[in-house]
């Protein structure tokens, strides 16, 4: 498993700016081979900035890596640097492989 993980520093009062373009993208995720999951958290908020990140769940990093580099990816990013005055610096990627991992298990009845 590999995770994906983008965090970003937004400005005080345009948090709804930010989860709206958030909740309006294409994203065309769920076509490409290896995705397993996306979410949007919002973290901590201080007097500087509201943290957020964003993370997609893949089968392998090879399968994060191909998306990166497909037409799909170009699409979903198009219009990702018309939005400065909502950020407060650069978006900060950081991306984990799986060591070890533990998932719930359905329960029946």
């Amino acid at each position: 498993m590999f995770v994906a993980m983008n965090r970003f520093k937004i400005r005080p009062g345009r948090e709804q700016d930010f989860e709206t373009i958030w909740r309006e993208r294409e994203t065309f995720l769920e076509e490409l081979p290896g995705f397993k999951a996306f979410h949007l958290l919002r973290g901590p908020a201080d007097d500087e900035h509201t943290l957020y990140a964003s993370h997609t769940v893949w089968a392998s990093r090879a399968d994060f890596e191909a998306w990166t580099k497909s037409e799909a990816f170009r699409q979903a990013h198009k219009g990702a640097g018309g939005h400065e005055d909502i950020y407060v610096g650069r978006p900060i990627f950081e991306g984990f492989e799986e060591v070890e991992g533990t998932e719930a298990l359905a329960k029946a009845g």
